[in-house]
């Protein structure tokens, strides 16, 4: 995303969630613990929002995203979403369509890593969020449910039907987007859709301590290859290896490369500057 802005300034206040930011990590919260969390038109629009917001505020180098409660998120709620839309015409539905879809894609662009902090239900659209991040860091209470098809929708609901394959592969995307029955902890690592497993309760300390190490680590060069794993999913080997020589030849101008010579020939640890 482009860090250029316009006239408006920063959003002191976000209504729907929780922000804060301490020495270059983020925590985003979904804090409807009494709803386990679940989405509200309001929320995906602040996390669409937000998201934008700290992709052009150089500040930012790592986010957690965490659900408060019992779970991490349930989908979307019953009654202001679902019910909401039985009203609504094709236009309005499309409209919220892809807003949803912007969330996502708001997560696999902005140009920092994403931690999602799972414990308890991950279901629906909480499911798809913690798919988009870049990395899922679980306690063993964690179970996701892909649950589109046992509402009458479609399974490939907000780029599930994307992401999800190049996760866990075609054959257990088909069977967890078809049949939406809940995967837990233990499966869920052992297919891949899990990138760490942690001690009972002990999810959202593991993601912070992640998020610590990538916010100390060469921002750019991580900013970089997110853009590569996102951008070469399609791109054939040619394009893809192009691409990559021209990333490299970029950031071996870059400040970083400079400091990484240096620190080594001084036998000291690299001072990163993202830049």
């Amino acid at each position: 995303m482009s860090p250029f802005t316009g006239s408006a300034h920063r959003t002191p206040d976000w209504q729907h969630l929780r922000y804060e930011v301490e020495d270059g990590v983020a925590t985003v919260t979904l804090a409807r613990p009494d709803k386990l969390n679940a989405l509200t038109f309001g929320a995906y629009a602040d996390l669409r929002d937000l998201l934008a917001e700290l992709s052009r505020d150089k500040s930012v180098r790592a986010l957690v995203l965490g659900g408060e409660g019992r779970g991490f998120c349930s989908g979307g709620d019953v009654d202001e979403i679902i019910g909401a839309t039985l009203s609504m015409d094709t236009a309005q539905l499309l409209d919220f369509n892809r807003m949803t879809g912007q969330v996502v894609r708001a997560i696999r662009e902005c140009p920092f890593p994403v931690i999602a902090a799972v414990h308890g239900v991950a279901a629906g659209a909480g499911a798809v969020l913690a798919l988009a991040a870049d990395f899922r860091v679980a306690d063993p209470s964690a179970r996701f449910s892909f649950l589109f098809t046992r509402v009458g929708l479609s399974g490939g609901d907000m780029g599930a039907a994307y992401l999800l394959p190049r996760v866990v592969g075609l054959g257990h995307a088909t069977r967890l987007l078809m049949l939406g029955e809940p995967v837990r902890a233990p499966e869920a690592e052992r297919i891949g859709l899990i990138s760490e497993l942690t001690d009972e309760g002990k999810a959202a300390e593991a993601a912070r301590t992640l998020a610590r190490r990538l916010a100390d680590g060469p921002a750019l060069a991580y900013a970089q290859t997110k853009a590569l794993l996102t951008s070469e999913l399609d791109m054939p080997l040619a394009a893809a290896v192009e691409l990559d020589a021209a990333t490299q030849a970029l950031l071996m101008n870059g400040e970083d490369y400079k400091e990484f010579h240096a620190a080594f020939t001084e036998k000291r640890p690299p001072k990163w500057q993202g830049r």
